[in-house]
């Protein structure tokens, strides 16, 4: 008998409760690993963004491709498929955090991290990786014991919000989008020097003045708007309170965190994002996000950089890259 983890997301979740629970799928890609796995195996199953173990499923036979829909009314990506037994699966409210100390404290991956340490996350990021027989079966027998007692673990409203399912309507499909947060990334001085930051918000405010010049619109994430206004000292009347867009409440949100964008009248003319080393931000989520569920979008890309002659001479200096539509690329 091996253990293997079985990655859902709240989505995914929802549609195999809903099932008959005795078909796991897994994309195309896995299909390698997936033929590691044999009847008698065990998944283990782990809730992202909540970060809880919550099921038990043991496998009945070998895996099999097979394309009907389950787990999305059309185009199911889940086709790597085994039968399985729900031995265990809990409601996500008695769902164990790994973060409790028992599981905490005990998994060969996470004992003597510090809680707040992401060194682990690494074991959780994809579905069919191997658990050491140890941790297998300590998680089995925790997970059997809460299908028993029944503790509740209360979601409070940070996980409720990680459990909102956004959705957008697109002239093909519907895809589901997470939006990210408004607030500022955080920050470390060793990630974001100073002065990088400094380029970074002088380049927000130099696109806004062009775009202010040339008689548009601008928008700015709130969380932004402080340090770019110090930069941005003339036709600052250009700027926007709200968008006026005429979207879904999910598709503004997002919208919104894109570090700059030029509108005339109700529509986006162009829409920035401003390129630094930072592995993510806001606006770079906002920047994939959009082009999902609107191809035709124009946007354009900045690499923002100052050379040491412009350094020396205080001179400004952007490279632009501008990209038309998907369609045309």
């Amino acid at each position: 008998m091996a253990y293997f983890i079985d990655l859902f997301s709240p989505e995914t979740y929802e549609a195999f409760s809903r099932s008959s629970r005795d078909i796991s799928g897994f994309r195309l890609r896995h299909r390698g690993m997936a033929d590691r796995i044999a009847a008698g195996d065990v998944f283990v199953c782990y809730l992202t963004r909540l970060s809880r173990w919550f099921g038990v499923l043991e496998v009945l036979g070998s895996p099999f491709l097979d394309s009907k829909p389950i787990f999305v009314p059309e185009n199911d990506p889940f086709v790597v498929r085994f039968k399985v037994r729900s031995v265990v699966w809990l409601d996500i409210d008695k769902a164990i955090p790994i973060h409790t100390d028992e599981i905490w404290n005990t998994l060969s991956f996470t004992r003597g991290l510090e809680h707040g340490s992401t060194a682990w996350t690494g074991k959780v990021r994809g579905s069919l990786v191997r658990l050491d027989d140890a941790d297998g079966k300590f998680l089995c027998q925790a997970l059997q014991a809460q299908a028993t007692e029944g503790r509740l673990y209360a979601l409070d409203e940070t996980d409720e919000k990680k459990l909102a399912t956004h959705t957008v309507t697109r002239p093909d499909k519907v895809v589901t989008v997470s939006v990210p947060d408004d607030s500022p990334a955080p920050k470390s001085v060793s990630e974001t020097p100073e002065m990088e930051v400094r380029e970074s918000t002088k380049i927000q405010a130099l696109i806004a003045t062009i775009g202010a010049r040339m008689g548009l619109s601008i928008w700015l994430p709130r969380a932004d708007r402080t340090a770019v206004l110090r930069e941005w000292t003339a036709e600052r009347q250009a700027l926007l309170e709200r968008l006026p867009l005429n979207y879904d409440d999910t598709t503004l949100r997002t919208i919104e965190q894109i570090d700059v964008i030029w509108l005339r009248g109700r529509s986006i003319v162009r829409a920035f994002e401003v390129n630094t080393r930072l592995p993510y931000t806001p606006a770079s989520f906002a920047w994939r996000t959009c082009w999902r569920f609107s191809p035709t979008w124009t946007l354009g890309f900045i690499s923002s950089r100052l050379s040491k002659s412009a350094r020396k001479s205080s001179r400004k200096s952007a490279d632009l890259y501008f990209h038309s539509s998907k369609k045309d690329r």
